[in-house]
């Protein structure tokens, strides 16, 4: 169960984040029982989650066997050194991080349009400087490509999201682990210090720590 002070009930925030990340994990049922995670790229179109694959691969078979599906993306921000709150105690150790696990059925695509569109999104995700022609299933040097790959539309039963940035922490504690990463100051550093004065109820009391 997801501690109630780390969920993110903003859409907005939550599909930014998920327009910012390319890489997850999904999660499906192999026919032997177990279940099996394949990392992947993805794109969340529309309310759809949409990633690819070919045509023969093992998690288009699962698909094929059970619709059901989970998909997990995250990003870490910063580890937490105990030593941050407390000279002597490991405990305190943890580390900082957003998080977003959706659960769905998903559907291999057969209609080429929209095929097509999700492609285009994923291209515009991750290629957005362009250099390549507009995808068009009726252009004889996609149609073939897009008929041979195989694309997955995820309709989304459940989205929760989790950002941990130090909201269950005391006011005393928040400034110690502000000014460590501040003094810190390695990649991500400052950026999670920004998370955390927007997310934490004590940000108002550390709204000039990045000044």
């Amino acid at each position: 169960m997801r501690r109630k002070e780390f969920e993110v009930m903003d859409t907005t925030e939550t599909e930014q984040f998920l327009q910012e990340m390319s890489f997850g994990i999904l999660g499906t049922i192999n026919q032997d029982g177990w279940p099996e995670l394949t990392p992947l790229n993805f794109v969340y179109h529309d309310n759809y989650l949409y990633f690819h694959g070919s045509v023969a691969g093992q998690k288009m078979k699962n698909l094929k066997a059970d619709q059901k599906v989970t998909f997990a993306v995250a990003k870490e921000y910063a580890i937490i050194p105990s030593y941050f709150k407390d000279p002597k105690l490991a405990c305190p150790a943890t580390a900082f991080f957003k998080s977003v696990l959706i659960k769905g059925y998903a559907e291999i695509l057969s209609d080429l349009t929209e095929k097509a569109k999700a492609l285009s999104a994923f291209m515009h995700k991750l290629q957005p400087e362009g250099g390549y022609d507009p995808i068009d299933p009726a252009d004889p040097d996609y149609t073939g490509q897009i008929k041979s790959t195989s694309v997955v539309r995820v309709t989304v039963h459940d989205l929760s999201a989790k950002y941990k940035f130090g909201q269950n922490m005391n006011s005393s504690d928040f400034e110690k682990v502000t000014d460590g990463l501040l003094k810190r100051n390695k990649e991500m550093d400052r950026e999670t210090v920004a998370m955390m004065q927007a997310f934490c109820p004590h940000h108002q009391k550390n709204g000039d720590a990045l000044t």
